[in-house]
């Protein structure tokens, strides 16, 4: 299966270049720490290398042993896991839930920093998704400047040039995930040139298009909506760089054509597979767009810098979010949380992880309906934008997985094809 290659091959080759990482910033530990930093670092390293050995050999996954206020609740999900194997033997490598082993190996990356102080608080991926950025810069110039042009007469547009342009502006956002760092294994993953000139030819590429069904939950809020309550649309990210811009442009029109009052970010409060938005990340973005020396790139910046000023914007993370739990847990793992989702009027769920932790990561047939495979996780209407990197894919036409299937074996995990997939949460 796709999750026994990336267990044997990707996961390997990330910790080594995370290893390879803290080697190289060494002579940074040592003029910000002396030699504490030096010995932190080795130490580190001396931990990341045991566990790649363990990852490669089938050991059994153990228990966390750091200060970090999750350790508890993955060690109680450890003890779940080994009540699963019914006596099989310990939970391993190889012989464990993919999802479980793969949250499991960056969590324990946290760990290797968080027990080796004073480095605990460097970002292992933190260059990678800034090189992300950067090289992507075409397309960046590209939709800032799109999105700055439009915002200049939006005032005049109708309802359906309005509904055109969210359209547009939600697949510029469906395609950035495929900007992936841990789906390459950190390898380059930008956006080279901007995608909305490709848009057109991409659209027979979305598997399930419920496009329509968005704009018609978020025109009706608006229409049903009084002076006294806003409307909020929540935006669960996945990857900084390219793929975190399209997701700002995106909460920026919702703001600017009044589709939406507010909008949360959620982030990871950790550094998440390779790629994925930190808070440290959010800022940056912004911060790099705000002081860059183009005039739309900047607006965009100062604009969003406003945003979160103004309170429209809020910015959050929890620690849910990198807990090895699928969403259906987290009424009773993370109450908080869902009484927080439970606000919103649309959830929109990015990228590959959060499909799987939507859909349990299970082998579903195809055409399983998507709201069955949510097992009961309805906090609010909600929408999966993802393309697909790993082999789980529910709401399907009859015959349309085979088809494809028989033309294109990769097809599940190739990042070629994506889903616009909704459920109205009744």
């Amino acid at each position: 299966s796709f999750a026994y290659f990336t267990i044997k091959d990707r996961l390997p080759q990330i910790l080594t270049r995370v290893i390879d990482t803290l080697h190289r910033h060494k002579n940074e530990f040592f003029e910000e720490h002396g030699e504490k930093g030096v010995e932190a670092e080795k130490r580190a390293i001396s931990f990341l290398s045991k566990l790649r050995n363990e990852l490669q050999t089938d050991k059994p996954v153990t228990p966390l042993e750091d200060e970090l206020p999750d350790a508890a609740l993955w060690n109680q999900y450890l003890d779940y896991q080994r009540n699963l194997s019914n006596g099989n033997g310990e939970p391993s490598w190889f012989q464990s839930p993919w999802l479980y082993v793969e949250c499991y190996m960056y969590r324990r990356i946290q760990a290797a920093l968080a027990q080796n102080p004073p480095i605990d608080n460097f970002d292992v991926f933190k260059e990678g998704k800034a090189q992300n950025f950067f090289e992507s810069q075409e397309a960046v110039i590209g939709l800032c400047t799109y999105f700055q042009e439009l915002l200049k007469n939006i005032k005049d547009l109708d309802e359906n040039q309005l509904q055109e342009e969210f359209f547009k502006l939600l697949q510029v956002s469906l395609w950035g995930n495929k900007c992936d760092l841990s789906f390459s294994a950190g390898e380059d993953s930008s956006q080279k040139s901007s995608p909305l000139q490709s848009l057109e030819n991409l659209i027979p590429y979305i598997l399930v298009n419920d496009m329509e069904k968005l704009w018609s939950l978020l025109v009706n809020a608006k229409k049903r909506n009084t002076e006294k309550s806003n409307v909020r649309v929540d935006i669960i990210l996945d990857n900084a760089g390219f793929e975190l811009l399209s997701d700002l442009v995106l909460a920026d029109f919702l703001l600017s054509s009044k589709l939406a009052d507010e909008v949360h970010f959620h982030g990871k409060s950790m550094p998440w597979y390779v790629s994925d938005t930190t808070k440290h990340d959010f800022n940056w973005t912004i911060k790099q767009l705000q002081s860059a020396n183009h005039m739309w790139m900047s607006r965009c910046g100062i604009n969003w810098e406003g945003n979160l000023k103004k309170g429209v914007w809020v910015y959050c993370d929890h620690m849910f979010w990198t807990l090895p739990h699928d969403f259906s847990s987290m009424a009773e793992v993370a109450p908080d949380l869902y009484a927080d989702l439970q606000k919103s009027n649309l959830l929109l769920f990015k990228g590959d992880l959060n499909y799987r932790k939507l859909t349990g990561d299970r082998k579903w047939e195809y055409t399983v309906p998507f709201h069955q495979a949510l097992n009961k996780f309805h906090p609010a209407p909600l929408c999966s934008l993802r393309t697909l990197k790993s082999d789980t894919q529910v709401g399907l036409k009859p015959g349309q997985g085979e088809q494809i299937q028989a033309s294109e074996p990769e097809w599940m995990v190739n990042g070629k094809y994506g889903v616009v997939q909704f459920d109205a949460a009744l």
